[in-house]
């Protein structure tokens, strides 16, 4: 059953022009995404442990990030996760990020920012969608049973307080580290910036720094640098689209400099890390040439189709946990239904 929750939600940040509307509802979704997605999702909903993390040979990277990133695989496609088939596994999987993250400092689980910046883009998409009641329904009396808002709001302070502890004001791996790059940065930043959307406060002076800091690795032929030097990847240059893009930023250089870059590499050969690298494409074309993504869309889903395992995951070198939630995300903005997934 599609979501009847998450409609309204995204519906407040509904813009009227001519545009918005094709964007918002567009065509409908294909057979063949329709067929990937639920055959991943069931995937998931099968592979999940009982205390709602994804663990052992089906994840060997466990953390906030992947668990965040099969959270936003159900929510995406418009699942009801308070009563619909998936909702017991969405419930599961928020409670063991709760339950898992560092109750002083508000880190969350996995020893990188990297597992921070994407479990708190998951609760700024669960935030408001899922029933603090319903969410611990059921669950052991040992468990932190923290509202959603407060476990991000605790996840927002950690980041902030890393940020203006970092002398690039941005992020690394570890939330005490010195220097920055960004790809980190990125994934932390978006989880912020989703955070600002749905309610948390953030200051502004920690998404200004945190801009400033890619607009300084931005060159005027588009090339974004990893961590201060050289031309970088697709990957990167597609990350800066879509901060620059969620920002609201599409006005500064750095922006017009990197869209054609990113529009370039469409037909760039996949690299080592292709689900990270579809996962980012795939937004940053959505927001900063829809014709484009419409293009790179069709592309993907033949990839995803023929990629795809008999049993619905998806291989990657990072576990088929991780491969299929990105996979699916990559397909996510066929349905739009997460905020994130607004232009």
């Amino acid at each position: 059953m599609r979501n009847v929750i998450l409609i309204p939600f995204v519906f407040m940040i509904f813009t009227h022009s001519v545009l918005s509307q094709e964007v918002r509802y567009g065509s409908e979704v294909s057979h063949d995404v329709e067929v990937i997605y639920q055959k991943g999702l069931d995937w998931l909903a099968a592979n999940q442990a009982s205390d709602g993390d994804w663990t052992g040979s089906v994840n060997p990277n466990e953390g906030a990030a992947i668990t965040g990133m099969c959270v936003m695989s159900f929510l995406a496609s418009g699942e009801d996760p308070n009563f619909g088939k998936f909702s017991d596994n969405i419930r599961r999987a928020v409670r063991v990020m709760i339950n898992k993250q560092d109750q002083q400092t508000g880190y969350l689980h996995g020893n990188s920012m990297y597992h921070h910046g994407f479990g708190m883009l998951a609760l700024s998409e669960v935030y408001g969608v899922v029933d603090d009641e319903l969410l611990w329904s059921g669950a052991s009396n040992s468990d932190h049973r923290k509202l959603i808002g407060e476990a991000l709001t605790l996840a927002v302070r950690c980041a902030v307080t890393s940020q203006k502890n970092n002398p690039w004001h941005a992020w690394r791996y570890s939330p005490r580290t010195t220097d920055a790059d960004t790809s980190v940065s990125g994934a932390v930043l978006m989880g912020l910036l989703a955070a600002r959307n749905a309610g948390i406060e953030v200051p502004d002076e920690c998404i200004d720094q945190a801009i400033d800091y890619f607009q300084k690795l931005t060159s005027s032929r588009g090339e974004v640098s990893y961590a201060g030097s050289g031309g970088g990847s697709p990957n990167l240059q597609a990350i800066a689209l879509l901060v620059y893009s969620i920002s609201q930023r599409k006005d500064v250089p750095a922006y017009q400099s990197v869209l054609p870059r990113v529009i370039s590499n469409m037909e760039a050969p996949r690299n080592s890390y292709p689900e990270y690298f579809r996962y980012y494409m795939a937004q940053a074309l959505f927001q900063g040439d829809y014709e484009s993504w419409q293009k790179w869309n069709t592309r993907t889903v033949k990839e995803l189709k023929d990629a795809q395992q008999p049993d619905g995951s998806f291989q990657s070198g990072h576990g088929p946990t991780y491969g299929t939630a990105m996979s699916l995300l990559a397909l996510g903005l066929n349905y739009r239904f997460l905020p994130i997934y607004e232009r």
